[in-house]
């Protein structure tokens, strides 16, 4: 019975997940899905990963045609699924992927954790084919906030090889960097490398936020190395990879060090670059040069739709304070007061605007097709308007 379900309802779930993309109000008949549900559940948390690369949205789509589909079984088959652990029957891998799409709880969750184990154990020296389960597993965790739960999986030894994935590790870091788990987050990154899991940018990303977070001298020198290695290695490191290194190396009063890291940013016009930078030149008792970035910002009279470029109430602060009682208080205090008229300070503080959960990149907006017969007279349209 159990598996007669999974393949049927597996069978038709790829049809069912493009039918709500194309008509989402179609997911109002599954009774799951309330106006705003899924946009409340990514957006309740600030993270480093941006839904590119969660896919939250996708999982819970999926997760709805799974759970229409199967409406009325849904709790029969967990509960058999249990039934089948317990009498140590073989695990198919539909059977594991629908158990996986209808687990809606933390009870769920003890069962689907035990089935991952099992079948990576009956199956641990044979190829998975293209299905991976690592991230699945790693998004129902994100899903329910089970957090402890996926860095626990991923780093037990005997789970070794099932998560064979750069964004099952990555997805777990970000879920752990959220909640302030820092020191897991770091174990995690560790058994990363330990599994000979390449790094991509979003992990480079992770890793020096991670780092920055923690603030220690130990934490300092891993990211140092990370992006030192990557550099050697002619790895495209992320601006907001440097920008976390250059921000730890000034936390760590590594002046030249943030000078180093910062050059190497190949955009630098960004808000949070510039903050940086004047932080830097603060630092490093540049007063004059950081005045000088401070005023460049200023826009008289520009149209209220032109961006301001913002600066921290906290940058702004420390430039103060290493100008104060020097031949340049005068003008930095202009120059600040200025900037607070045309409201360009901002309160948010240099942590705040590193750790922002990035957009994503847009998606593509629908070319229409050009029409070349009228739908009213079916005649040939002369006209360059492609509607009527």
């Amino acid at each position: 019975m159990v598996q007669s379900v999974g393949t049927m309802a597996l069978a038709r779930v790829g049809k069912c997940c493009r039918s709500l993309v194309r008509d989402p109000f179609k997911v109002s008949f599954c009774g799951v899905l309330q106006p705003g549900w899924i946009e409340g559940c990514i957006g309740a948390k600030r993270h480093l990963l941006s839904e590119d690369v969660i896919k939250l949205q996708d999982f819970q789509q999926r997760k709805l045609a799974v759970a229409h589909l199967v409406t009325g079984s849904k709790g029969n088959y967990i509960q058999l699924f249990g039934q089948k652990l317990r009498r140590n029957e073989l695990i198919l891998r539909d059977e594991l992927k629908l158990l996986l799409h209808l687990c809606q709880s933390a009870d769920d969750m003890v069962i689907a954790t035990d089935a991952i184990y099992r079948y990576h154990a009956e199956n641990g020296n044979l190829v998975y084919g293209e299905f991976k389960f690592g991230p699945l597993f790693v998004r129902l965790c994100y899903e329910l906030g089970l957090e402890s739960l996926a860095a626990a999986t991923l780093t037990d030894t005997n789970m070794r090889g099932f998560f064979n994935d750069a964004t099952s590790f990555n997805i777990t870091i970000d879920m752990l960097f959220t909640t302030g788990s820092y020191d897991k987050a770091l174990e995690v990154l560790r058994t990363m490398r330990a599994q000979g899991i390449p790094f991509n940018k979003d992990t480079l990303t992770l890793a020096a936020g991670t780092c920055f977070k923690l603030n220690t001298a130990e934490s300092y020198r891993i990211c140092t190395s990370l992006i030192e290695e990557g550099q050697t290695k002619g790895q495209s490191i992320p601006r907001h990879a440097y920008c976390f290194a250059v921000a730890l190396a000034l936390r760590q009063n590594d002046i030249e060090k943030a000078q180093s890291l910062y050059s190497r940013i190949m955009s630098t016009d960004s808000r949070l670059c510039q903050n940086l930078k004047v932080m830097i030149l603060a630092m490093s008792g540049a007063v004059t040069d950081a005045a000088a970035v401070l005023s460049a910002a200023m826009l008289p009279k520009s149209p209220s739709f032109v961006k301001k470029l913002e600066f921290s109430q906290e940058v702004v602060d420390s430039l103060r304070l290493r100008s104060e009682g020097g031949p340049h208080t005068e003008t930095v205090e202009q120059i600040v007061t200025h900037l607070q008229r045309a409201d360009q300070v901002t309160q948010q503080t240099l942590d705040g605007m590193l750790c922002h959960t990035p957009t994503g990149k847009r998606k593509p907006a629908l070319v229409m097709e050009e029409r070349k017969t009228s739908r009213r007279t079916l005649k040939s349209l002369q006209s360059t308007l492609l509607s009527e």
